[in-house]
């Protein structure tokens, strides 16, 4: 079974939340995707820092760690950028870690979102109050970038499950 499991937090008031951006992102392509009868599509029920007790009961295998791809924001990369990553750390995201944790493993995709502002010249400009940042509501020309970004998203999972990672990484990234 191919798993993509979209990162964020169950509840109305965290919906548009910029740490939300695994859910929205699952929800905008969930649709757009072809082979969609091979892969289910995940929203942990749990907090963020617990999605690993989600996850971790449907990985059985390490073939099934190669089928899971986690899609989550990353506040690193600009709104509208994605990347591609295997077998990384989890650089700091509660939520990866917690899967990462669980699963007692690095080695599976994740798609990370891009959710920071940008400077006039492109420069990713970081927030002074990350946690404030992450839990504020996506403004509607951002949810715009989302949307367009959603379909190289698609495009990515698709190449992925059908060609590989690495054809994916060298298409997308």
């Amino acid at each position: 079974m191919k798993l993509v499991v979209g990162l964020g937090n169950p509840g109305k008031e965290y919906e548009k939340s910029r740490h939300n951006t695994g859910f929205i992102m699952l929800g905008m392509i969930e649709k757009k995707i072809n082979i969609k009868d091979k892969i289910k599509f995940l929203l942990p029920d749990k907090f963020m820092n617990n999605s690993g007790k989600v996850v971790a009961p449907l990985i059985k295998s390490k073939k099934d760690l190669k089928d899971l791809i986690v899609i989550y924001d990353d506040i690193d990369l600009p709104i509208g950028k994605m990347k591609i990553s295997f077998n990384r750390s989890s650089g700091g995201h509660n939520g990866l870690g917690s899967i990462i944790k669980a699963l007692k493993s690095e080695e599976f995709l994740r798609i990370r979102i891009g959710i920071s502002p940008v400077t006039p010249s492109g420069k990713t400009k970081k927030p002074k109050d990350v946690l404030k940042f992450l839990l504020g509501d996506y403004k509607e020309k951002e949810l715009a970038e989302l949307k367009k970004l959603s379909k190289k998203v698609t495009q990515a999972i698709e190449t992925i499950f059908t060609e590989g990672k690495d054809k994916a990484m060298s298409l997308y990234n």
